[in-house]
């Protein structure tokens, strides 16, 4: 039987799981930590490259790193738990972090600035400003929407075609100040009857079907 850890690296990295072959920097793993934290939480396999070979980890450093990274770049704070594996004779962490219950969760860069991040397949995107709102309206209960706003059903007409609209497109469509639209439209994605799209780290917008 296949080991766990081997099945998990079988399948690639994707929303929820990442590959670090080392820790050498906690300020960049707090981008990955909060964007799991930010999404539906996630697990990081330490001492796996890219490509899904194991390299094994060769100090204690990536456990330290993995709570400094949570208790000090992290806002609200990250509890990281992981386990160990012996692999080939090569040790594997697996850290895993939960879906935050207090989000949007914040990193902190190198010069002490805060940022947020999401998940966009396997990568940690920093949230543009829908997506930032999107992420603040995740911790309150999604029930129907009742009715829509002048600006909500504006935008909804505007994304009625086939092409995805990207944020600048649908404002210069309807002609609303962006802050108005960003709200809105993080509203609509929120009720899931807008669907987000990334091509490039470039953010778009279409209809559900």
């Amino acid at each position: 039987m296949l080991h766990k850890i081997t099945r998990l690296i079988a399948g690639g990295e994707s929303e929820t799981l990442d590959f670090k072959q080392t820790i050498s920097d906690a300020s960049k793993i707090a981008k990955t930590l909060v964007a799991f934290a930010n999404n539906k939480g996630g697990t990081l396999l330490i001492g796996v490259r890219d490509n899904g070979s194991i390299s094994g980890i060769r100090s204690e450093d990536e456990k330290y790193m993995l709570e400094l990274a949570g208790t000090f770049y992290c806002e609200p704070k990250i509890n990281v738990t992981y386990t160990e594996y012996e692999i080939d004779h090569k040790t594997v962490i697996e850290a895993k972090i939960l879906v935050g219950a207090d989000k949007p969760y914040y990193a902190k860069d190198k010069d002490g600035k805060w940022w947020v991040y999401h998940r966009v397949n396997d990568q940690s995107l920093q949230a543009s400003a829908v997506m930032f709102q999107v992420i603040r309206k995740q911790n309150r209960a999604n029930a129907e929407i009742s009715s829509y706003s002048f600006i909500e059903s504006e935008i909804l007409k505007a994304l009625q075609q086939e092409k995805p609209l990207s944020l600048q497109d649908i404002v210069n469509r309807i002609n609303i100040k962006k802050n108005r639209v960003i709200y809105s439209l993080a509203k609509l994605i929120h009720f899931d009857l807008v669907a987000v799209t990334h091509h490039q780290k470039l953010e778009f917008y279409r209809l559900k079907p």
